[in-house]
């Protein structure tokens, strides 16, 4: 099945050139034809085989899908509209950017791909290190398996210059320890937006970043 047509990505760059209400408005129907319906289904197909891996996942696409208006109350830039969509799949959904699991992100540069921990607090981040510290070789080990080096590389995040003292032994065996987050990403083609074998290529992600996905997870609990 294929979810998306052409219009997808063009409208994006259509808007990305007419970033304002007016044309908005007079776009909307196409909006809504192309890119929210479309969307809203192929995410709900998603989060369907995401929770056979998963069962935790039990939202829908309205709780994921993030809205195309922009917060523009703290940015200089003004435009109203971002020029893609995008979805947190996971336990909260995007009521709760902390917590572990699959956000993906539509755009004519790109399919993103994004996991991992990212907007964590300091009880948070104190779980996961901790967690670090107490099974060294099984984290180095889930973060080496071929899988999610082949798809993401390695565990990105800013660092702190300084940490606890209790974690300054593990952090010289495993330098990710002074992480402020713990996040991994890829970037696919957006050719791939009108392939039919989309979920297919996507799951293939989930899979190879589930067992890191869900370390983080248990040590946030």
């Amino acid at each position: 099945m294929t979810y998306f047509n052409n219009d997808f990505v063009k409208f994006f760059k259509d808007l990305e050139k007419n970033n304002h209400k007016e044309w908005f408005d007079k776009n909307r129907k196409r909006y809504q034809s192309s890119v929210k319906d479309p969307f809203y289904t192929f995410v709900d197909e998603m989060i369907t085989r995401i929770n056979e891996r998963d069962p935790s996942v039990q939202i829908t696409a309205k709780d994921a899908v993030m809205r195309i208006n922009r917060d523009i109350r703290f940015s200089p830039d003004k435009t109203p509209y971002n020029v893609h969509y995008g979805a947190i799949i996971s336990s909260s959904g995007r009521k709760d950017k902390s917590v572990p699991g699959y956000f993906i992100r539509f755009s004519p540069k790109m399919i993103g791909i994004f996991g991992g921990a990212h907007g964590i607090d300091k009880h948070q981040l104190h779980k996961i290190r901790s967690a670090i510290k107490d099974d060294l070789p099984k984290f180095k080990k889930l973060i080496s398996q071929k899988q999610f080096v082949e798809k993401y590389g390695e565990i990105q995040g800013e660092k702190h210059k300084r940490i606890p003292p209790e974690f300054q032994e593990a952090a010289s065996k495993e330098p990710l320890i002074a992480n402020k987050q713990f996040y991994y990403m890829a970037e696919l083609s957006p050719k791939l937006i009108v392939q039919e074998n989309l979920p297919d290529i996507l799951m293939d992600y989930w899979d190879a970043a589930q067992n890191v996905k869900d370390f983080l997870t248990e040590a946030m609990k």
